[in-house]
């Protein structure tokens, strides 16, 4: 299964023989039998990008890879990296950027690892020190514009720690906001944050 965030919509790409089992769980708007032809794929993605009321379409086949692959040529693809940082309190790492709350990330730099630009990235957008990898949580995709191009970025997510200090958020990044919470702190209330972070979220 492939997983692919569009603001608070997502597109699942799956082998044809997953679909009933994910149409159970996860009660899709629209599962579509994909036919090769790729121009249906961009259709679907501005389904979702334009209707606000879809919230999940499901594109199965039973040659996943090769959807697979279509789908992602239709595309830039770009690498980033970050990390769901813990303090000792068990307090979370925050940061509010253009009108969502978010976490850490940043596009990978050229020569470097994944792990390299996690840690650079969290350190660059809210000031902190003494950062260490506990272990890798996974991946997500979300597709947003770039310079009017469709991308989609592929983050790669690290639960972190360090000691509790202060925050210096990164604001020629547009990061508004830095801010230590504990998870219960930060679901209980409703805030604006997008799916793909949710879902970081509830794999820690």
């Amino acid at each position: 299964m492939y997983k692919i965030y569009i603001n608070d919509s997502d597109i699942i790409l799956c082998h044809t023989e997953e679909k009933e089992r994910l149409r159970t769980d996860l009660a899709p708007d629209l599962v579509v039998l994909y036919q090769g032809q790729q121009k249906a794929l961009l259709n679907y993605v501005d389904m979702l990008e334009k209707n606000k009321k879809r919230k999940s379409i499901i594109i199965h086949s039973s040659e996943p890879k090769q959807l697979k692959k279509e789908f992602k040529s239709l595309f830039v693809v770009i690498e980033a990296a970050g990390g769901v940082i813990f303090n000792e309190l068990n307090e979370i790492l925050f940061i509010f950027r253009r009108g969502s709350w978010d976490l850490p990330k940043g596009k990978m730099d050229k020569g470097e690892t994944k792990k390299q630009a996690a840690i650079r990235e969290v350190m660059e957008e809210t000031g902190i020190t003494g950062v260490e990898i506990v272990h890798k949580i996974g991946k997500t995709h979300h597709m947003y514009r770039d310079k009017g191009r469709r991308a989609i970025k592929k983050s790669h997510w690290y639960e972190m720690k360090t000691h509790k200090q202060p925050l210096k958020p990164q604001f020629e990044e547009d990061i508004a906001v830095a801010k230590w919470m504990t998870k219960d702190d930060f679901l209980r209330q409703d805030r604006k944050v997008y799916r793909s972070i949710l879902n970081v979220l509830h794999r820690i």
